[in-house]
């Protein structure tokens, strides 16, 4: 295995997590965004307001994703499972 291989191995794993981790960070920033807005605009500052929308943001968005998820992922991993035998040499 040479290094480029290597290379673009760990190059493909770190962008097919970046692209899993990505809509879910989005979900969790704009949540947070909105009710900390919500916050300041009621003056509330109570700690389980901003921290079960956001827990309940990330849910409905999981929930949602998780089909996308599990295809992208499978679909890493059977690309680097069928390239095994050219990895081996």
């Amino acid at each position: 295995m040479t290094p480029e291989t290597v290379v673009q191995i760990v190059r493909q794993t770190l962008m097919t997590a970046f692209w899993l981790a990505a809509p879910l960070l989005a979900i969790g920033f704009i949540s947070g965004i909105v009710i900390s807005l919500v916050q300041i605009a009621t003056s509330m500052q109570d700690n389980a307001f901003s921290t079960i929308p956001r827990l309940v943001a990330f849910l409905i968005g999981l929930l949602l994703l998780l089909p996308w998820m599990l295809q992208k992922s499978m679909a890493y991993t059977a690309g680097l499972l069928g390239d095994l035998g050219r990895y081996a040499r």
